[in-house]
């Protein structure tokens, strides 16, 4: 049986998409017969920005990813913080450069989960990723969202909690705040539920 490779392309300005990122990426393999790989997608921010804003530097054991690469993949897990209740316009330009495997259709009929991190409870743990939801559309993948199959920790009222039934989510607060041990359990469920569907997509 060929191994069914899924790719976890992230962008991540302070860390917390990377951490639930690489939480996920454990979910993915621990799917027998399934291999995961992170990939970045490009910064657009020049340095000087980057340094005011005190962004930490980027992962140097996640290489950055070209839309053509794509293609090499079975299924995807897209992770982005939030930005006014849209992914980051890194992701989006990156989405937008997607234009020459956009007109071959070559991702459709391929699973894709979205997972992100928000500053706070208004700040989109839902509809970050239903508008991202657009971009798949246009490709022609299959969204996978999570339900309610993560099952009793869905209704966790005790704790401050990301995610939704479209996906796994952090809170960042102030930036401070960093992704809770619930929260990356969800990451990881994610990463293993998304990661099944496209196995089974494929066999």
């Amino acid at each position: 049986m060929a191994t069914t490779k899924i790719y976890i392309v992230y962008y991540s300005l302070h860390g917390h998409v990377e951490t639930m990122a690489r939480e996920v990426l454990r979910g993915v393999n621990a799917v027998e017969g399934v291999e995961g790989t992170l990939w970045q997608v490009p910064e657009t921010l020049p340095d000087v920005i980057l340094q005011k804003m005190k962004a930490p530097p980027k992962a140097n054991d996640v290489p950055e990813i070209r839309p053509e690469q794509l293609v090499e993949a079975d299924g995807f897990l897209f992770g982005f913080p939030s930005r006014f209740g849209v992914m980051s316009a890194q992701c989006k330009a990156f989405f937008d450069a997607s234009h020459e495997i956009w007109e071959t259709q070559a991702l459709a009929g391929k699973p894709a989960g979205i997972f992100w991190s928000t500053g706070f409870h208004g700040g989109g743990q839902e509809l970050t990723a239903l508008t991202a939801v657009t971009q798949l559309a246009h490709h022609g993948m299959i969204f996978v969202p999570l339900g309610y199959t993560f099952g009793n920790s869905m209704y966790e009222m005790n704790e401050v909690k990301g995610g939704s039934s479209y996906g796994a989510g952090t809170f960042a607060a102030d930036g401070s705040r960093q992704p809770t041990e619930l929260e990356l359990q969800q990451a990881f469920y994610q990463g293993k539920y998304v990661a099944g569907i496209a196995k089974k997509l494929k066999n």
